[in-house]
């Protein structure tokens, strides 16, 4: 309740003082003076540490690394590290978030080499340091460095010429493991070469790199021309551009034409979503967009479902295919461990 009247107070104090309206506003100047936290910029510097803070009415303003950051101080409080609110070993906060007060703000912050402390009207005392509050404040996240993707088409990637990964090197190393992650982040496909066609050696390669998903599919789905299925994947003919499982709850991605009645939205966006369809899928046929790949037995195509769409022509012959989907999490947690920014 505090915090908004003093709010109130201010913004009156602006408008007497717009207006001309001089004694009043001296008055309330004096008010506010006893209620209102210091804004000057405190600079503290030494040999190692260069850092100022500036204390605002609900944050703090702090300029550390060459950054300027902004932390709410409620953010500050429920973030603290210390034992009786953190614990260390499961890295999970003992603090009720709950509890903390909506208009706190700190009654005193000094600098102690590299640790900003602050201190609570309670006295409860919180410590963190500057290169924490860096990689943790939403303006160090901008600066993040992630694994870099490319935004590319047939010409670019046919010139970069992507080696593809050999299958037993893969198994057998985390360089070529890391390898074969990069070009997935890099260009969201990557093939495996020299893989053993069976089910079971590819059921194992998948295993290497990511927890296999589990689904009304199976583990491993396997399958020739059959059209007694009644799905067209399972058909000799043409699939269109599209990513799977898009009736799931949780989706690989997006499908153009294996999709529901539309029965969702009414007439008069059904229309404008016909006219943004035509724009996609325009795009999407555009030659230039496509890459087309001959699979051979032995060679393993690996495809980001968020990324990258896919499809085939028409066929003629006997055809062999397995497969299987991985849990993106846990494709992304490989690369992190190998020292990937995913």
């Amino acid at each position: 309740m505090w915090c908004h009247k003093l709010l109130h107070l201010q913004s009156r104090l602006q408008n007497l003082m717009k207006r001309g309206d001089i004694g009043q506003a001296l008055h309330l100047s004096n008010f506010k003076s006893l209620f209102s936290l210091s804004t000057h910029w405190r600079h503290t510097s030494s040999k190692s540490v260069n850092c100022t803070w500036l204390q605002h009415e609900d944050h703090l303003e702090l300029q550390y690394a060459n950054a300027v950051m902004r932390f709410d101080y409620v953010w500050l409080r429920d973030h603290c590290r210390s034992a009786s609110c953190y614990n260390s070993k499961t890295h999970q906060r003992s603090l009720d978030t709950a509890s903390v007060d909506l208009c706190i703000k700190p009654k005193t912050i000094r600098l102690n080499e590299s640790t900003l402390i602050f201190t609570w009207p309670d006295g409860h005392v919180t410590r963190y340091d500057l290169d924490w509050l860096v990689k943790n404040s939403y303006e160090g996240q901008k600066l993040k460095v992630i694994q870099p993707r490319i935004l590319w088409n047939a010409e670019l990637y046919q010139q970069a010429q992507v080696p593809a990964i050999d299958f037993q090197s893969l198994l057998e190393t985390n360089d070529e493991l890391k390898k074969f992650l990069q070009n997935l982040l890099l260009y969201g496909i990557a093939f495996v070469e020299n893989v053993p066609p069976t089910q079971e050696h590819t059921e194992k390669l998948a295993e290497r790199i990511s927890l296999i998903r589990e689904t009304i599919y199976g583990r491993m789905w396997y399958f020739t021309s059959d059209f007694s299925r009644g799905d067209t994947a399972y058909t000799k003919l043409a699939l269109d551009r599209h990513t799977d499982t898009t009736y799931f709850q949780e989706p690989c991605g997006y499908n153009n034409y294996d999709r529901a009645v539309i029965n969702t939205v009414p007439y008069d966006v059904v229309h404008r979503w016909y006219t943004a369809h035509r724009t996609l899928t325009t795009e999407l046929r555009r030659p230039e967009n496509e890459l087309w790949v001959k699979l051979k037995p032995g060679k393993v195509l690996f495809i980001d479902n968020w990324r990258i769409l896919h499809g085939r022509e028409s066929f003629t012959g006997y055809r062999q295919l397995c497969g299987c989907y991985l849990t993106r999490d846990d494709v992304l947690n490989t690369a992190r461990l190998l020292g990937l920014h995913a």
